[in-house]
């Protein structure tokens, strides 16, 4: 706040009356803090932006449009991704007596309502920049230009939108693929460009501490994992008896569970919003660090056990390959490798399952009481 000179301003949530009508999505609870924007009497326009726009130029012109200004990326809605509005203390004060009379609100957040106080919008001109820094009055659309959904690129990989500049690109997507996750990229390729962004601005020292502290960790556990494996591997030695079929079915559940949990834990362990090309690494030596365990403990085949990882690093490097005509294009060769890579997945599965099987002789590891030395009755090993 101190190095960019902002102004913070905290206000009291506003209440939700819209909460409890159906089909309400509890994430937008909080939405209509946006309506204090008009509160903010001290200033003569305010852009207000929500924390998924990238921007790609200046876009200072529009503190020059009117009363209030939005995007239709909907044919028929506008976004309220980004807005101009001219703070007034009746405008709020009004806004507060239709929330309070119960204001029609399609989806319950800030768009429905602004889209209902609002409902002319479309019919109002289009803004265009005017000369000598004048200030415009009325409400005005906004090219399209100032807020360009990311899915008009998923569907190219790249921007044909034609009309106005291209300032803003803005990710109406699923919450758990916002461009500043690091798993975003390259599911969706514009997360790179976020991410190039912020190194220019924030940097990622706040999340290198715990970064760091997990590298070590991961290879202390690849180590130890290593050096212990004479030990670990005992775990493998069982008895042959009928008896041991349901101790022989554990041991494959818990072989599995070992092997779905290495690839499970990293991806929540890894801070969310460090640069997607540390986080995927961080991610698979984190995940081949913990399957390490598992293959020294049951003496697990290496490549069958890697196999997730290597086609999960397999289908990174589809994804982003950076020379696909289009979206679709991109699509079919994803789905393509995953349903060439699905039998060499299953085939490592199987592997897995059938490496404990044991031959028909006794167990060493536990000798009975009272044997010199163990008995030389082979037995095998996974």
């Amino acid at each position: 706040e101190q190095e960019d000179g902002a102004k913070v301003v905290r206000v009291k949530n506003m209440n939700n009356p819209y909460k409890n009508q159906d089909h309400f999505d509890m994430r937008f609870k909080l939405t209509l803090n946006k309506l204090y924007a008009w509160s903010l009497v001290d200033y003569d326009r305010v852009i207000m932006l929500d924390s998924d726009n990238l921007f790609l130029q200046k876009t200072d012109e529009l503190f020059q449009c009117g009363q209030f200004c939005a995007v239709f990326i909907n044919p028929c809605i506008f976004h309220t991704g980004l807005f101009v509005l001219q703070p007034s203390m009746e405008v709020f004060r009004s806004m507060l007596h239709e929330l309070a009379i119960g204001r029609e609100n399609r989806d319950g957040a800030d768009q429905g309502f602004l889209a209902s106080y609002f409902p002319d919008l479309l019919d109002q001109p289009m803004f265009h920049q005017p000369p000598n820094a004048t200030k415009l009055d009325g409400n005005y659309r906004l090219p399209l230009g100032y807020q360009m959904d990311a899915s008009y690129y998923y569907l190219k990989l790249r921007w044909t939108i034609p009309c106005g500049p291209n300032s803003v690109i803005t990710f109406p997507s699923a919450p758990w693929l916002k461009p500043w996750y690091w798993w975003s990229w390259p599911v969706l390729p514009l997360g790179l460009s976020w991410h190039r962004q912020r190194l220019q601005t924030l940097g990622y020292n706040a999340e290198m501490p715990v970064v760091l502290m997990q590298w070590i960790v991961y290879l202390g556990v690849i180590a130890m994992a290593r050096l212990a494996r004479s030990n670990l591997s005992k775990l493998c030695y069982r008895r042959v008896e009928k008896s041991s079929s349901s101790i022989q079915t554990g041991l494959k559940l818990l072989t599995l569970w070992s092997i779905v949990a290495a690839y499970v834990l990293p991806f929540f362990l890894i801070p969310r919003t460090v640069h997607p090309l540390l986080g995927w690494t961080l991610y698979l030596v984190g995940s081949f660090a913990l399957s390490s365990i598992a293959m020294n403990a049951f003496l697990l085949p290496m490549l069958a056990v890697l196999t997730p990882g290597l086609g999960i690093l397999g289908a990174l490097l589809v994804m982003a390959f950076p020379w696909y005509p289009d979206g679709v294009v991109r699509a079919l060769v994803v789905f393509a490798y995953a349903f060439c890579c699905a039998p060499i997945a299953w085939t490592s599965l199987v592997k897995i399952m059938t490496c404990h099987q044991v031959s028909p002789e006794k167990e060493v590891f536990f000798p009975k009481l009272g044997d010199s030395q163990p008995s030389p009755d082979p037995i095998k090993l996974c």
